[in-house]
């Protein structure tokens, strides 16, 4: 992929950076079910070196930071400047001393051979550039015998927290073609796709599951077409593009569609990811 791509998806994602720390709180209890989860598949445990490849906001190496402890170690990683001040920022709220932050591509890691018992992406992978580069690197950079393990979103029709707002706006604004492998929210859903990207960028013993959850969050629907509506680059941008009647009748027909997911006290949508995960091999 071209550097210009690269560029472009960075600058997205400094885009976005800002309603993502905005929101940083509530995203995190939304999706604490996946940090948890990577945790439990990579087998982190106190003590460990572990590298976060796309930490976004701060999550999971915040979490992960309180498993391995003061013997462990978490290094952070991110190609954009917003996501990693915001990070940092609650890093230091929280007191964490155990956390490293490192401003760089998953393509090009710099970081000495063997350095980490851990790589973890939540969410991260199908935004990399080049993702067979980024796995090949990721690996480079794992002891052998470390794991490696990937969250990535399954379907979309299995995911309604990001598709009922996208099929609705893509009535008024139609997404632009995309190419096969682009990097986007859904790049990894096909089942197996990632696997054998890993598979071919050297891992063994690889695996692949679905995980089911619940984004759940104590919020309104006017508040979750806030956080959706500003948390996407690519919602803000077709938004802003609309004339006012056209945005009020889109909100109007989302909220509408969303409301079997509001109960007393909340927001519940049902979500599901892929777990894909891999070893280096051993020497």
């Amino acid at each position: 992929m071209t550097n210009d791509k690269a560029s472009e998806v960075i600058a997205t994602w400094e885009a976005t950076s800002h309603y993502w720390s905005k929101h940083q709180a509530l995203i995190e209890m939304m999706f604490a079910p996946l940090s948890q989860a990577l945790i439990e598949e990579a087998h982190i445990e106190s003590g460990q070196a572990v590298l976060d490849v796309g930490g976004g906001s701060g999550q999971p190496s915040l979490t992960i930071a309180a498993v391995v402890g003061d013997a462990g170690s978490v290094t952070y990683t991110d190609p954009a400047a917003g996501m990693l001040k915001t990070a940092r920022a609650e890093a230091e709220r929280r007191g964490l001393t155990n956390i490293k932050f490192h401003q760089c591509s998953a393509e090009e890691l710099p970081f000495a051979d063997a350095s980490f018992d851990v790589a973890v992406g939540r969410m991260s992978a199908m935004f990399f550039t080049d993702a067979a580069s980024a796995l090949r690197e990721i690996l480079r950079v794992v002891k052998p015998g470390g794991s490696v393990s990937f969250l990535v979103w399954a379907d979309k029709k299995a995911n309604p927290f990001f598709n009922v707002l996208a099929e609705i706006l893509d009535r008024f604004v139609p997404a632009e073609p995309q190419a096969e492998d682009a990097p986007e929210a859904f790049r990894f859903a096909p089942p197996g796709k990632l696997r054998k990207l890993l598979s071919a960028a050297g891992a063994v013993s690889v695996t692949e599951r679905t995980f089911d959850f619940s984004i759940a969050a104590p919020i309104t629907p006017e508040h979750f077409w806030e956080l959706r509506t500003e948390m996407s680059d690519s919602f803000r941008n077709k938004l802003a593009r609309l004339v006012p009647d056209q945005v009020a009748a889109i909100k109007y027909t989302v909220l509408k569609q969303v409301g079997s997911y509001f109960k007393t006290g909340g927001m519940v949508f049902p979500g599901q990811v892929l777990l894909v995960t891999g070893q280096k091999p051993e020497d």
